[in-house]
């Protein structure tokens, strides 16, 4: 384990300057990788639970009737934001950010469709919990282009 790190770190330094900025690539797709794996994981895994949940969330609002199929798009696209992020990280320790660029991509998608539909059902501070993995997401889109 540590002589892989080492390789990581001397194949960052090699590519640009110090490494820093390969290293927050790195670390950047990981870290959406795991967050978005587990989260769209956890609903294929539990969809009853998670379908009732949100069943129940959406229950006076007008996005009500679309609660299946909604549920449905964004399991599917959280877990390609998450295994996207997650194999573009292992692409990463190699100089590749396409990959990771693109599971950040999914990634903004997904924040924003979860941002949408907890406005729409007036859960304001969970709307207001999206925030900073919207700024994360966006930081990550940036990092991952240069």
């Amino acid at each position: 384990m540590g002589s892989t790190i080492a390789v990581t770190l001397a194949m960052c330094s090699s590519c640009t300057g110090d490494g820093t900025l390969h290293l927050i690539q790195l670390l950047v797709a990981a870290f959406l990788g795991i967050l978005f794996l587990q989260s769209g994981l956890d609903k294929v895994v539990d969809s009853q639970g998670n379908l009732e949940y949100l069943e129940s969330h959406f229950e006076k609002s007008p996005l009500k009737p679309l609660v299946p199929r909604m549920f449905a798009l964004i399991t599917v696209v959280e877990v390609l934001a998450g295994a996207a992020s997650a194999l573009g990280a292992l692409w990463a320790v190699f100089g590749g950010t396409r990959l990771a660029w693109v599971g950040a991509l999914l990634a903004n998608v997904a924040i924003v469709s979860l941002f949408f539909g907890q406005r729409v059902a007036k859960d304001y501070a969970g709307a207001a919990a999206l925030v900073p993995y919207f700024i994360l997401t966006l930081g990550a889109l940036w990092v991952l282009h240069l």
